[in-house]
């Protein structure tokens, strides 16, 4: 047998394989980054919308006359709870980078201020519910623009 015919061979076989196994691996790293670049835009979608509705459920209650200081302490809880917005923060924080990350909670607890509005004795005239509320909408557009700055890193 001619060495050099067996040693041409395997050298072709190794280079067949070795060419096959990068191109599966670049192909997998290109599925692999777009999964999670979709994964991510779900979530962070859905956190946003989270936080805005939150925000107008809030609203919508501190506005509401009829409803006496205990029901709208209630209430803000429940608005609160009912939005998910919890889990998905919780969620953020495993999913999301450090930076956006730091946003995200920061973004919640001015949430969780404006919600802490209604422990005031009459929330329909608090003189801090505007600047509250305009600390958050500021925090929520911070918020969006380093989602959609960490969704152009990928």
């Amino acid at each position: 047998m001619d060495w050099g015919t067996l040693a041409g061979t395997a050298l072709g076989a190794l280079l067949g394989v070795s060419t096959t196994l990068l191109g599966e691996r670049s192909r997998w790293r290109r599925e692999n980054t777009s999964r999670e670049r979709a994964a991510k835009q779900q979530l962070y979608s859905e956190y946003l919308a989270a936080l805005w509705l939150t925000r107008h459920r809030l609203r919508d209650l501190q506005r509401n006359a009829t409803l006496t200081r205990e029901e709208r302490i209630e209430q803000s809880g429940e608005i609160l709870g009912a939005t998910n917005a919890f889990q998905l923060l919780y969620q953020m924080r495993i999913m999301a980078s450090e930076p956006l990350d730091d946003v995200a909670v920061q973004t919640f607890r001015k949430l969780l201020r404006l919600r802490d509005r209604f422990d005031e004795p009459d929330v329909s005239t608090d003189p801090e519910w505007p600047a509250t509320q305009t600390a958050l909408s500021e925090a929520l557009e911070t918020l969006r623009q380093a989602m959609r700055s960490d969704l152009g890193s990928l």
